[in-house]
C-alpha cells in the first residue's frame, strides 16, 4: 500500500472484530454544562483563537498545546426564586504555546480569558463568567525539542509530534444514540427561551443488561426560575416525559427512567442551583475527563485516554487521530452492508508524517460468515483516502467543524 505521496507503508492489520459478547451495555454523555465538558470546550475554544491568531498575525499556525484545564468549583446557596453565589468558580487553563515572534509578542493571557468568558456566555444561560467565574493562564512557551520538531514541518505533510494513539468505531449501538438524543434533546439552544428553570449540566447514564434499559439523568435546575418545590417537581416529570418519549421513538418498548435520583423532597434535598451547572459548588472538572470525540463514554468499547481538546490541529495526533480513526470505521461500515461493525486504531511515532502511522489496525465483524480479507481491497482504499485527509482537517479544526466534546 502506497501513501498519497508515493511511498511504501506496510501498517495495516486487518482483524477478526467479535460482536458476541453484548450481555451488558454502559453508556455515559456528559453535557455541555458539566464542569468536565466545560473544560475540553475551553481548552479547544483557546486552541482555536490561537490558531487564528497566529495565521492572521504570522501566516501560519504555530506550536501550541492547551490541553490542560482544571475548573475549581465555588460555593453557592442555591434558593427557590433566587439563589447567590458566594464564592466565585475558578478556572486554570496551562500548556504551552509560542508567546513571542521575533520582537512581536502574543497576547496569550488575553485571548485565553476573553474567549473562555465568551464560551460560557454563549453556552451557560444562567451563569455570569464576568460575575461567577475567575480565570488564570498559565500558558509558558513549549520545550526547544518539540518547539524546533514543529518548525521543520510543512502544514501540507506535518510531523507528529507525539507518539500516541487514535481510537474509533461503528457503528453506533441503539443504546449508544439514544444516550446522544437526551442529551441533545434537553440541551438544546432553544430551551433557555423555552425551558429556563433547566441547566445545561445535564448528565445520561444508560445500562442495558440484556433486554433490560435503565437510564438515569441529571439535570441542574435554576432556582430563580422555580417559585417553590412543586415547580421543581413539575419540571422534573417533564424531563422525565422527555426522556420517555425519546425511548420510545428509538426503539425500546420499556424502560426505567430516574431523574435527579439523589432528590428528597420531603426534606428539601432536591438538585437546585443558581448558575444551572453544579461547577458552582458540587463538582470540580478536568480536560479530558469527558466525553470522548464521538460524544459519549463507551467503557465497552474501544477508547483513549487522551485529551483531544486543546492539543494542535497540526501535528498533535492525540487529536488527529482519534478524529480519523472514528471517521475511518464509520467509512468502513457505510460503504458495504455486509460489514456489521468495525474497530479502527491509529498509533502515531514521534517525527513521523502524521498521514503515515506506524500501525492500523482495523477490526472488521462481517455478516453471514463472510471472511474478513474478502474486503481488504476497500478497507485498504479507506484508509489510505482518510490518512491522505489528513491536512485538510487543520481547517476544519480551527473553525470549530469538528465537535471533540
Amino acid at each position: 500500500m502506497r501513501d498519497q505521496f508515493g511511498s511504501a507503508w506496510h501498517s495495516l492489520v486487518l482483524s477478526e472484530l467479535d460482536l458476541s459478547d453484548a450481555t451488558v451495555e454502559v453508556v455515559e454523555r456528559k453535557g455541555r454544562g458539566h464542569p468536565d465538558t466545560i473544560c475540553d470546550a475551553l481548552a479547544e475554544t483557546l486552541s482555536r483563537n490561537l490558531c487564528r491568531e497566529y495565521r492572521e498575525r504570522f501566516g501560519r499556525i504555530l506550536h501550541h498545546n492547551v490541553d490542560k484545564a482544571l475548573l475549581c468549583a465555588g460555593q453557592a446557596a442555591p434558593a427557590f426564586g433566587g439563589g447567590a453565589i458566594t464564592a466565585p468558580i475558578t478556572v486554570y487553563l496551562a500548556g504551552r504555546a509560542t508567546t513571542k515572534v521575533g520582537s512581536e509578542a502574543v497576547a496569550i493571557e488575553e485571548i485565553a480569558v476573553e474567549g473562555s468568558r465568551s464560551w460560557l456566555r454563549a453556552n451557560l444561560h444562567a451563569l455570569d463568567p464576568d460575575r461567577h467565574v475567575r480565570f488564570h493562564a498559565r500558558i509558558q512557551p513549549g520545550s526547544q525539542d518539540l518547539r524546533a520538531l514543529f518548525s521543520h514541518q510543512g502544514q501540507d505533510r506535518p510531523l507528529a509530534n507525539d507518539t500516541s494513539i487514535g481510537v474509533g468505531y461503528a457503528p453506533m449501538s441503539q443504546v449508544e444514540r439514544l444516550t446522544l438524543a437526551i442529551e441533545k434533546r434537553l440541551n438544546g439552544h432553544e430551551h433557555a427561551r423555552e425551558r429556563p428553570a433547566r441547566g445545561e449540566d445535564v448528565k445520561v447514564m444508560s445500562i442495558r443488561r440484556g433486554g433490560s434499559l435503565h437510564l438515569t439523568v441529571a439535570c441542574a435546575m435554576i432556582g430563580r426560575h422555580l417559585r417553590d418545590i412543586d415547580d421543581y417537581l413539575a419540571e422534573k416529570a417533564a424531563v422525565e416525559q422527555i426522556v420517555r418519549s425519546l425511548v420510545a421513538e428509538h426503539g425500546f418498548a420499556s424502560c426505567e427512567v430516574g431523574v435527579n435520583t439523589a432528590d428528597d423532597p420531603a426534606s428539601g434535598t432536591v438538585y437546585l442551583t443558581v448558575t444551572g451547572t453544579s461547577a458552582e459548588a458540587g463538582d470540580d472538572g478536568q480536560a479530558g475527563r469527558g466525553n470522548r470525540v464521538n460524544g459519549l463514554i463507551t467503557p465497552g468499547r474501544p477508547m483513549s485516554i487522551e485529551a483531544a481538546a486543546g492539543k494542535n490541529p497540526v501535528a498533535h495526533v492525540g487529536k488527529i487521530y482519534n478524529v480519523v480513526a472514528r471517521d475511518i470505521a464509520e467509512s468502513i461500515v457505510a460503504a458495504d452492508p455486509s460489514i456489521a461493525g468495525a474497530h479502527c486504531l491509529m498509533v502515531s511515532r514521534i517525527g513521523s508524517p502524521v498521514t503515515r502511522p506506524a500501525i492500523v489496525n482495523i477490526k472488521l465483524a462481517a455478516k453471514d460468515g463472510l471472511p474478513i480479507n474478502g474486503f481488504r481491497g476497500q478497507v485498504e482504499d479507506i484508509v489510505g483516502d482518510r490518512l491522505a485527509r489528513i491536512p485538510r482537517l487543520i481547517d476544519a479544526f480551527v473553525a470549530g467543524a469538528i465537535s471533540l466534546v
